[in-house]
């Protein structure tokens, strides 16, 4: 969960770096890329939610 959420911020940050600075588009870019594949992460991951994941100590 923190690995999702991680990459949430990262996708959120890049977006905003790269739409408020001009010539930065190409940031825009990787940051929306990186979003969708933090949902596609996240759809993989809940999907197979039925199992019972071992808590390591």
């Amino acid at each position: 969960m923190s690995l999702f959420l991680f990459l949430i911020l990262v996708a959120l940050v890049l977006g905003i770096i790269g739409f408020a600075v001009h010539g930065l588009f190409y940031l825009l870019i990787i940051g929306a890329v990186v979003l969708l594949a933090d949902l596609c992460y996240a759809a993989l991951r809940f999907r197979r939610g039925g199992r019972k994941h071992r808590i390591v100590r």
